[in-house]
């Protein structure tokens, strides 16, 4: 018989097509070529719809005399299966091992460089060529502490006891409260003190690092830096300024860069200016007559990056220093070192600098 005989119109099992599912079974176990194959062999032969399964159920409604005769055809064949999936299982998982450590052997007898060469960081590559700069037209390189008092950061420079720079939305200041110590703003500080140690005529340049408590985006970061220049002598004007900012571009970007002075306001020079530098991101970047991106996040659709203050030496600073006014003249200029590189090297965000990814200071090499 070719099925169990149960009662009229009760349930039964096909001994044939419980055969025909093991036989279709460990035929495609043996075709299974990868385990994630043999998987969807698992689900379709053994899993809750296979034919076996369906099988198995249908046991507990067959009449007693043929429960014990059904059972052990189902389990047997299910079992076969299930034997042969394991066996196959392991078969193919040590062949998928052995593969993988194949093709991630490395060959140790292989020349390597014991002593990768590293890069230093492009800022600090950046403000030595600077330096050079300013040595090379015959000025001092001058630093001083970035932890600095009230007095030289604010007071000397000329700044009311008011001014929205003294602020806690811009001035990062030392404990204890009302120390008058902080994390200087500017590097303007140091050309006090280089006023009060040397005397003029003097021609100084102040690179260094300076905090502001600002939100970090493409363009601001609330520790950056600056190089800040003063230049103390008799006859010095506006043109002396110009003319140094201009040989400042040119010699670190080379050509003509683009720039431009623009009136403003700071208590330490009069007059006073902004300088700028025609954005580099967006379509600005072609000339005069090109129309900024207004989408563009890194001039804010202005076509132009802010790069710092200039200006004549205010008559206040000079005093406070220890120089006559009546006999002496300055100018005093403050750029940011990292949107110099911005511009300089394209890069897009200055966040990029601050990650600690030597892959970004690797991306310059050696700079010549």
């Amino acid at each position: 018989m070719s099925e169990t005989s149960p009662a009229p119109g009760g349930p039964s099992i096909d001994e044939q097509a419980i055969t025909a599912a093991i036989d279709a079974a460990l035929a495609a176990i043996a075709a299974a070529a990868t385990t994630s194959e043999l998987k969807q062999v698992r689900i379709d032969h053994v899993g809750d719809a296979s034919v076996l399964s369906t099988a198995n159920r249908a046991i507990k409604d067959l009449p007693k005399d043929q429960k014990a005769a059904a059972g052990k055809l189902v389990g047997q064949g299910k079992g076969r299966v299930q034997k042969e999936l394991a066996a196959r299982q392991q078969k193919l998982a040590a062949a998928e091992e052995e593969a993988a450590l194949a093709a991630e052997t490395v060959d140790v007898t292989l020349p390597t460089d014991l002593r990768p060469r590293g890069a230093a960081h492009p800022l600090t590559v950046l403000q030595d060529r600077i330096n050079d700069f300013f040595v090379g037209i015959g000025w001092e390189i001058a630093e001083g502490p970035e932890v600095e008092s009230s007095w030289l950061n604010f007071d000397a420079l000329n700044a009311d006891p008011e001014h929205p720079s003294r602020s806690l939305q811009d001035t990062l200041y030392v404990a204890p409260e009302g120390s008058g110590m902080l994390l200087r703003t500017q590097t303007s500080p140091v050309q006090i003190r280089a006023m009060l140690e040397r005397g003029a005529p003097l021609y100084v340049a102040c690179p260094g690092t300076v905090y502001r408590a600002d939100e970090i985006d493409a363009t601001h970061s609330p520790m950056f830096h600056q190089v800040e220049g003063l230049a103390i002598d008799k006859g010095l004007t506006m043109a002396n300024l110009v003319g140094t900012l201009d040989a400042f571009a040119a010699e670190i970007f080379g050509g003509k860069p683009i720039t431009r002075l623009r009136p403003n306001h700071f208590p330490f020079t009069e007059p006073s200016a902004e300088m700028d530098f025609r954005c580099f991101s967006c379509e600005a970047r072609e000339g005069l007559d090109h129309d900024a991106d207004p989408s563009c996040r890194v001039c804010g659709g202005t076509g132009w990056i802010e790069m710092g203050g200039c200006g004549m030496v205010h008559p206040n600073v000079l005093r406070a220093a220890g120089v006559d006014p009546e006999e002496y003249q300055g100018f005093a200029f403050g750029l940011g070192i990292e949107r110099i590189l911005m511009l300089r090297n394209s890069v897009a965000d200055m966040r990029d600098m601050v990650e600690g990814d030597v892959r970004f200071s690797q991306h310059y090499g050696t700079e010549i």
